[in-house]
């Protein structure tokens, strides 16, 4: 059996990754040749964003210590996980799509063969425009999200890159489009 791929979602807050990952998921199905993860996130369920698993931050070092996740990190003043389970998804040959920090990136080119990266990006006047609307965070830390923007982007042939400045319904067909490309491979 051939192994799934590791599609890793990557990409400034307010890019419109959640929308882009949203719409694949409907478009490929529950039970379809893709697993859409659901990260691990300590912060409320309730905060808005995503749909996420809570945990306490002490829960969350606990489970990562117990090698609960398959992949871990913090940005933002959060911790953010990816379940351990992905493994043996992947290795009954269903893909999995994981929102991810760019941080984990060479993590996953280690570890997992023939990853896809989707680089989801905007324009800094549509992102500062995204997270301001959103009201989740403070105008500081909108800024702040702003200057890790200008942060490198992965780079080579394992990244495709999706500006989502115009059309949302153009971002998601170029989306879907390479889940398609990469699932065929």
């Amino acid at each position: 059996m051939t192994p799934g791929r590791f599609i890793a979602v990557v990409g400034p807050s307010g890019a419109g990754k959640d929308s882009l990952i949203d719409a694949a998921r409907d478009h490929f199905g529950v039970d379809g040749p893709v697993r859409f993860v659901t990260r691990t996130i300590t912060r409320p369920q309730d905060a808005g964003g995503e749909a996420h698993e809570p945990l306490s931050e002490s829960d969350f070092r606990a489970r990562a210590a117990a090698g609960g996740f398959a992949l871990h990190w913090q940005a933002h003043g959060l911790s953010y996980g990816i379940p351990m389970d992905i493994q043996n998804t992947i290795a009954q040959g269903t893909s999995v799509l994981a929102n991810l920090s760019r941080s984990v990136i060479e993590d996953i080119r280690r570890r997992y063969p023939n990853p896809l990266i989707l680089v989801v990006t905007a324009s800094p006047e549509i992102l500062a425009k995204r997270l301001s609307a959103r009201g989740r965070e403070t105008m500081e830390d909108v800024e702040a999200r702003l200057r890790r923007t200008s942060a490198t982007f992965p780079i080579g042939d394992d990244v495709i890159t999706i500006q989502n400045n115009g059309m949302l319904a153009e971002a998601q067909a170029a989306f879907i489009a390479a889940i398609e490309v990469a699932l065929q491979h």
